[in-house]
């Protein structure tokens, strides 16, 4: 097997999810031969701060991995630049990164499905990214894949010559916005993916993740996703960052079949069944009914 890819693993002020994140990243089968690069963001203020000086302090002890390098802002970037500033940096060094965030419980597995993903599809091109989330898809098994035109930011993968094409500045958004038909298009992965990049560009949130989707869109690449999900995202509720409420349509279950091999398919194609369960969480229906359940909890 060829070298493991960089791991890159994005932090602010949350000590007790990324604590979790790192143990069981940690477990996994590859840790040990795998470079760790952690890029930990400054706080928006004194409180935020000091939060921040506790993960530093934590990060700093950090081991099991092949080697280990910080990265520490002195000022807040917010996650959507770090991510952006931070693949950057490592990925045209090593060619391919494996990313996490602090807030993504892996399973045992997850380095080894991202690392033999990407060194099957690394001359594919049309193939933009190797997803490590999913929500559950009935028939599957944990050492088959699937694919979708909905890229995931819960632990992904993706390589240079893909990463360094991608708009930042959605440079084209004033025709985007405009073509009812376009914009149809795009929401076939998900009823919030126009609103989403239009919230972007108005500066209503700011998320690397939706200009990333639109890229792919544009250019009709697919994501490679695993038929069990080897990451559970542990970050909703108030602390959160941008997924405060409680009640989601994303949880999943982790793979724990332990494959360490897996079946791989240049046809990629996209199964209807498969999509059906996979957009579901992103349907209208699915959104407003989670909406109104976090604002009856808030209550």
């Amino acid at each position: 097997m060829l070298k493991p890819a960089p791991i890159l693993l994005f932090t602010y002020k949350r000590l007790d999810t990324l604590t979790q994140t790192v143990v069981s990243l940690k477990d996994n089968y590859l840790a040990a031969e795998s470079e760790l690069f952690i890029f930990s963001d400054g706080g928006k203020d004194d409180r935020d701060q000091a939060k921040v000086c506790e993960v530093r302090r934590y990060i700093r002890s950090i081991s099991g991995f092949r080697n280990v390098f910080i990265f520490e802002s002195n000022q807040n970037n917010g996650l959507a630049d770090s991510v952006i500033s931070g693949v950057s940096k490592i990925i045209n060094d090593y060619g391919k990164v494996i990313v996490l965030e602090d807030d993504l419980i892996t399973s045992k597995n997850f380095l080894s499905f991202q690392n033999q993903a990407l060194n099957y599809y690394v001359d594919n091109s049309r193939v933009f990214s190797i997803g490590g989330y999913t929500p559950p898809i009935p028939g599957l098994c944990g050492n088959e894949i699937y694919f979708t035109k909905r890229a995931s930011s819960w632990g992904w993968a993706t390589w240079k010559d893909r990463w360094n094409r991608v708009d930042w500045e959605v440079n084209d958004y004033s025709l985007f916005c405009k073509n009812r038909l376009i914009r149809k298009r795009f929401n076939e992965m998900g009823s919030d993916m126009a609103g989403m990049l239009d919230k972007q560009m108005r500066g209503e949130i700011n998320s690397w993740a939706i200009r990333w989707c639109y890229h792919q869109f544009k250019n009709n690449l697919v994501t490679v996703y695993p038929g069990k999900s080897k990451v559970k995202n542990i970050g909703f509720g108030e602390f959160a960052s941008h997924t405060k409420g409680i009640f989601n349509s994303f949880n999943t279950e982790l793979d724990e079949e332990g494959n360490t091999t897996f079946i791989f398919s240049d046809n990629l194609i996209l199964d209807k069944k498969i999509m059906k369960q996979f957009l579901r969480p992103y349907s209208i229906s699915e959104r407003v009914k989670n909406k109104v359940l976090n604002a009856l909890s808030a209550v």
